[in-house]
């Protein structure tokens, strides 16, 4: 509801009339099986896109790194606001930093990524020790908060933007920076979708893009899609665009991709430059999009290079088992 508020809000601010349809997905209704459980791809926003493409909806605001890589026939994704914050938080009532846990303690998260960068860190802090016990945490952050002030965790992991969207920033006690930690693809941004023969309203929301958010996202995107890993896997990105001093602009993207256990890693950083041309001139958007999907393609290739296929290889046998153990 925040990014459905937040979405109006910035419309309204441009004199477009809008209201808000409320919409319950796969994800919101079951909150106690794991995501992995579910079918992961698309289970917080199927539904709202169903709805986009009857003409039940004109515009569908999703979390990014919710939205499968995947082009649904018939919508395009025409705007992706300014980031927020993209990192990962630690909160917990007994321990000041993730450091501080001591071997065996329960840590509580709903994402693979976060888990396998976790397991990770806990074997470079306690070689030889018991790793800390990751459980599922599903629900609402209010939810996973609670489940952890009645002593179900010694410590959650969630998404930094939840708590500042909920205003409860008082709850963090440390934010998780790279290297140890690299969000999921698309962390923190919207993505806010269109039906693609719907020029009038595309045109409208594509008022709220956000260009280095957009070629960011795009080129982690790209690189998520190269893998093809799905919104589960133990995946991180980060694109950043930066200014290359006498070239122009840069998008830089960091990439990792890691085993479930966080035993396995590999990692990468990759540069594209967008050249400015005589008097200053930008390149097209369009140009710019279609170098960060290269660059994101590049850096996918660059970790299979590596020795990356075994751990997609591990991933696509996961889902495979998960999709036979929910249908049978």
């Amino acid at each position: 509801m925040w990014q459905a508020n937040w979405t109006r809000d910035a419309l309204v601010a441009l004199g477009i009339d809008v209201e808000i349809v409320k919409i319950t997905t796969t994800g919101d209704v079951n909150r106690s099986d794991a995501i992995v459980n579910l079918g992961a791809q698309g289970v917080f926003t199927k539904e709202i896109q169903k709805a986009l493409l009857l003409g039940e909806i004109d515009v569908a605001a999703h979390s990014l790194k919710d939205l499968p890589v995947e082009t649904t026939p018939g919508l395009v994704l025409a705007a992706v606001p300014e980031r927020g914050d993209y990192r990962d938080v630690f909160v917990s009532n007994r321990y000041a930093s993730i450091q501080d846990l001591p071997p065996g303690a329960v840590v509580g998260t709903s994402s693979m990524r976060r888990q396998s960068m976790a397991l990770r860190l806990c074997a470079k802090l306690w070689p030889g020790e018991a790793p800390w016990e990751i459980k599922s945490a599903r629900g609402n952050v209010e939810t996973r908060l609670r489940k952890l002030d009645e002593g179900e965790y010694d410590a959650v992991i969630l998404a930094s933007a939840g708590l500042t969207r909920l205003e409860l920033n008082e709850r963090a006690r440390q934010y998780l920076e790279r290297p140890d930690f690299l969000p999921a693809v698309g962390q923190g941004a919207l993505g806010l979708e269109t039906r693609e023969d719907d020029a009038e309203t595309r045109e409208q929301v594509a008022r709220l893009l956000h260009e280095p958010t957009y070629l960011a996202v795009t080129a982690e995107r790209a690189f998520l899609g190269r893998l093809q890993g799905g919104c589960i896997a133990p995946i991180g990105a980060l694109g950043t665009v930066v200014t290359a001093e006498g070239v122009g602009d840069a998008l830089v993207l960091e990439a990792e991709a890691l085993s479930f256990d966080g035993a396995r890693s590999f990692s990468g950083q990759s540069l594209q430059v967008f050249p400015t041309g005589e008097g200053g001139a930008q390149l097209p958007l369009e140009t710019k999009k279609a170098l960060a999907e290269l660059l994101g393609r590049s850096a996918a290739e660059n970790l299979l290079d590596q020795g990356a296929k075994d751990l997609v290889d591990e991933i696509k046998r996961f889902r495979e088992e998960r999709a036979l153990k929910r249908n049978s």
